[in-house]
């Protein structure tokens, strides 16, 4: 998990999103659709307290369905999004643009463009 080892290295907390049954105790859950059908995320319902700052971080935005999925279940249970965090970005597949709507801050340290 690439969250963790960051989180580790910057002493901060570390909030796990998972799919569905992956994680003990009470989660929250959100449905969201991927280009082959639909799948659902969840984390620990206790995990963050509305207003608590929160950066996502994963290594790869493409279609952007997973990331836009994990903001809303993070706003759900009140988190604050400072920025969403990616290795790299596949920006023809328009996955920042989808987190932009949402208005949150997109950051990526290498963008694959074309074929």
């Amino acid at each position: 998990m690439l969250g963790g080892a960051m989180a580790h290295q910057l002493s901060t907390g570390f909030v796990p999103i998972r799919k569905k049954g992956k994680l003990p105790h009470e989660t929250v859950r959100i449905a969201y659709s991927l280009e082959y059908g639909v799948d659902e995320m969840e984390m620990h319902k206790d995990a963050i307290k509305p207003g608590e700052k929160v950066i996502l971080i994963d290594d790869l935005i493409a279609t952007g369905g997973t990331a836009e999925a994990a903001v809303k279940l993070l706003r759900q249970i009140g988190a604050d999004i400072v920025a969403a965090c990616f290795v790299i970005d596949l920006p023809e597949l328009g996955g920042r643009k989808k987190l932009e709507a949402l208005d949150v801050e997109v950051r990526t340290l290498v963008s694959f463009d074309g074929h």
